[in-house]
């Protein structure tokens, strides 16, 4: 009889290495693999469409590159507990109605990590792949129209899986819908459209990402307990401009995040949704955006709290008419937001301005009811108008809020999360707001910031 391990050994699937010039061999190792396998490609240039039917693992050594030639998906993974490591993907079709794709995923417990897609229209495209990883990647969309783009990576019915350490520039939007408990964190996002789109994702935590000259940062939808803390939000100035919109989302978290140079930092719209929920916004620095916080007129039952409000063109809007921002509280258990452009003093030095914060200047309430005077934003004709406003109380507007009490020094400034950046415009973008909240720190005269406490 032979012994255990021999036995086992002739269990065991192979292993198998495919080396460039073997024209035809991944595809036949791909076919042949029994389940389990390592199949490791050393080098070369793969050309044509794969696809992995039996649980296995693929790793990409020396440069191996699988290349589409501009045709269809180039990895299709449809057998679960898949793992695909160290490739460089390129060269999918490009079009949208078909999904092409870099790697597409129909399968559970798939693990993606390590890889470089580049010219891919859709890179990574998981459906119904619950508890999969997709993990330290670098993805680039093709250089065409932002809506001519495909989404760099995009997440279908797949709970619990995780998006962590990857880079993303240059694509359409980072899409997760229908899927709960999901976590993204430490990934870079830059120069698309939606940094973040979520939809029926209850949850889910994104934590420690940056989110870098897209139109919009992160928009969340139609959620619940959702947790968004310790992220970067800079340059997001597209159309709708936000760093974080929340439409229809319950029992959210926003703590500890960093809105520097977007047209809207935080943008609220029927959130929450349900009476007995509470939006909980604590502990962000909104520094130099067009927008502080934009709420619309229905929206109520949440609680901002030292929160850092640091000239902001408007610290807070409500987007309508009809609405104020007295529906929701701008204080804690005693403590409210610092505002920089609090007029009051802390005469009995217990660190709270012995007045109420008030947002009642004239010239916003006028532009609340016709924005295109943003225009004049910061003219001398706005600062005439708000003068007079103070001069003759019979023409100030009723406040949108009262902080009833206003911090006098500023709460620590969050750290900066540092996931991994792409090389150029984004790191240099990135180096520009932490120089540009410095500035600012500056000018209040605080000597530390990005982590230090004030």
């Amino acid at each position: 009889m032979l012994p255990l391990w021999h036995l086992l050994l002739a269990l065991a699937p192979a292993n198998l290495t495919v080396v460039s010039g073997d024209e035809g061999g991944l595809s036949r190792a791909l076919a042949q693999a029994e389940a389990g396998a390592v199949i490791t490609v050393e080098g070369g240039v793969w050309r044509g469409s794969f696809m992995i039917n039996t649980p296995l693992t693929l790793i990409g050594k020396n440069g191996a590159t699988l290349d589409g030639g501009g045709e269809g998906t180039v990895l299709s993974i449809l057998a679960p507990d898949v793992t695909v490591r160290g490739l460089t993907i390129t060269g999918s079709g490009r079009r949208l109605d078909a999904e092409n794709s870099g790697v597409s995923v129909e399968a559970p417990r798939a693990t993606i990590e390590d890889n470089i897609l580049n010219e891919v229209l859709f890179g990574l495209y998981l459906k119904s792949s619950p508890q999969s990883v997709v993990r330290n990647n670098r993805i680039t969309g093709f250089p065409i129209a932002v809506p001519r783009r495909g989404d760099p990576i995009r997440i279908w019915e797949s709970d619990g899986t995780q998006v962590v350490g990857n880079v993303v520039e240059s694509g359409r939007d980072v899409v997760l819908w229908f899927s709960s408990d999901l976590v993204v964190m430490n990934n870079s996002i830059s120069n698309g459209r939606y940094g973040l789109h979520f939809m029926y994702c209850d949850g889910a935590k994104v934590i420690e990402n940056a989110f870098i000259n897209n139109s919009v940062g992160a928009f969340l939808m139609f959620s619940r307990d959702l947790r968004m803390e310790n992220n970067l939000f800079l340059g997001n100035y597209g159309p709708s401009g936000y760093g974080v919109g929340l439409k229809d989302v319950d029992d959210a978290l926003v703590a500890d995040n960093l809105f520097l140079g977007n047209r809207v930092g935080v943008h609220m719209d029927n959130s929450p949704r349900q009476v007995d929920s509470i939006g909980h916004v604590h502990h962000n620095v909104f520094s130099r955006n067009t927008l502080g916080i934009s709420l619309m007129p229905s929206v109520r039952n949440n609680a901002f709290w030292a929160n850092a409000f640091l000239e902001n063109d408007e610290q807070v809007l409500i987007a309508g008419r009809g609405g104020y921002a007295a529906s929701n509280s701008w204080s804690h258990n005693g403590v409210g937001n610092y505002w920089s452009d609090y007029r009051g003093f802390d005469g009995d030095g217990d660190g709270l301005g012995d007045y109420p914060y008030r947002s009642d200047r004239l010239f916003e309430s006028i532009m609340a009811r016709y924005p295109t005077l943003r225009l004049f934003v910061n003219t001398p004709a706005a600062r005439a108008l708000d003068y007079a406003a103070r001069a003759f109380p019979l023409v100030a507007p009723r406040p949108i809020l009262e902080d009833n009490y206003p911090l006098i020094e500023m709460p620590p400034i969050p750290p900066a999360p540092k996931p991994p950046m792409p090389n150029g415009g984004p790191l240099t973008a990135a180096a520009g707001g932490i120089l540009l909240l410095a500035v600012t720190l500056g000018f209040l005269g605080k000597e530390s910031f990005l982590g230090g406490s004030p």
